[in-house]
């Protein structure tokens, strides 16, 4: 497998997982009450196409940052585990939402802001220090992994949806998923583009 097939999975693997997440999040802000099950089913198979293509692009990730700089493999391997078990904590909770059981929130709340965080600030680490991809990609994931974090604590906010701040709220929630998004997409485009130029220094 070259470098340059490393580096263009890594970046599709981003863009569709991406893709997915940003289709997905309009559909929690479509209904004003309680969501038909069309719409939650829905917007789980989005979610698990998403989930899907995140552990590619963690696996992929850590693939290339041992081709690129050997010294940060234990980096690239803990934004690996971290990537992998935040993937799972959401499918798990994803799950959960899909049988109603109560409580879910504290799975893709607190405890995947966390896991983000910890995912987050490890490829933030990767980029900024072995330089795989321009230099904003790494100190954008330092920013989002203070974001997560800020929003760790919203467990004590209680569970109503319609709270910027609560527990499940769409600030704490959706909209962490959103930006992750976003995040994803630029970084899967960036990685995608440096196919061409596998040494890259900035």
């Amino acid at each position: 497998m070259s470098e340059s097939f490393v580096r263009r999975l890594t970046g599709l693997a981003g863009i569709t997982a991406a893709a997915s997440l940003i289709i997905g999040v309009p559909l929690y802000f479509v209904h004003s009450g309680p969501p038909p099950d069309s719409n939650v089913l829905t917007r789980l198979l989005i979610q698990i196409v998403a989930l899907a293509s995140l552990v590619v692009f963690v696996t992929a990730f850590r693939e290339l940052v041992r081709r690129v700089s050997p010294a940060y493999d234990w980096a690239g391997s803990l934004a690996f585990a971290t990537g992998l078990v935040y993937a799972t904590v959401v499918l798990v909770s994803s799950g959960l939402e899909a049988g109603e059981v109560s409580g879910t929130y504290i799975l893709y709340g607190s405890i995947s802001r966390l896991l983000l965080a910890l995912f987050l600030t490890a490829v933030g680490l990767v980029l900024t220090r072995a330089k795989p991809l321009p230099r904003w990609t790494g100190r954008s994931a330092y920013v989002l992994a203070v974001i997560n974090l800020a929003s760790v604590p919203s467990l004590f906010s209680g569970n109503d949806p319609a709270d910027f701040y609560a527990a499940n709220g769409w600030g704490s929630t959706a909209s962490m998923g959103a930006l992750l998004s976003y995040w994803l997409l630029a970084v899967g485009v960036s990685a995608y583009r440096s196919a061409g130029r596998p040494s890259l220094s900035r």
